[in-house]
């Protein structure tokens, strides 16, 4: 049961945090939403801070399986780059709630040595994981400001997403980064690897 108790506590965070747009949430709220008592989920994590923790590496995680599904379906390295933004901008990472607890996230890491460390891998593995392909597709130097646009582009969507409820989506945002992709490294023909 514990497995079960605590996907539910984990998902019950990361919808409390959604509706309420911010850590001002309890562990009574996050253990109601999931179906338990408030002295079962300090029992699992111990406080507010070690789920929120732990919901954002379960949120980190569903990213990282879903860059590798797409990424390993891509036999270019510009198909892996797009592979990469759209795995980013998936409808399951663009869900209301989702985004709330990943603007929450990097707020709380300006404050939370934890969450700034899993801020920092978060942001080292995209990074490494963009630079793989641009490697191939231009200069050393012209692809690290690339990634560093493409990350923040991101980012981006997330605020945008948060800010503009509902007028701007995952086509659009994809669409957008692939484009100042293919200005900033001009498509030619790529031999697949």
């Amino acid at each position: 049961m514990e497995p079960l108790r605590r996907r539910a506590l984990i998902e019950a965070t990361i919808a409390e945090v959604g509706a309420a747009g911010s850590l001002d949430v309890t562990v009574g709220q996050i253990a109601r939403r999931a179906g338990m008592s408030s002295g079962l989920a300090h029992h699992y994590f111990g406080g507010k801070d070690q789920i929120f923790l732990a919901a954002m590496r379960e949120i980190l995680s569903r990213l990282k399986e879903r860059v590798v599904a797409n990424t390993g379906a891509a036999a270019s390295p510009r198909a892996r780059l797009h592979a990469i933004v759209a795995a980013n901008l998936e409808p399951e990472n663009l869900a209301e709630d989702v985004v709330a607890a990943w603007l929450t996230f990097y707020l709380a890491a300006l404050s939370n040595d934890e969450a700034h460390r899993l801020i920092q891998v978060y942001r080292r593995r995209l990074h490494s994981n963009l630079m793989h392909d641009l490697r191939d597709l231009t200069d050393v130097e012209n692809a690290q400001n690339i990634a560093r646009s493409i990350a923040a582009m991101i980012d981006g969507v997330y605020i945008q997403l948060a800010m503009d409820k509902g007028k701007f989506g995952a086509t659009e945002a994809i669409t957008m980064i692939k484009t100042y992709l293919d200005t900033q490294v001009p498509q030619t023909p790529e031999i697949p690897q």
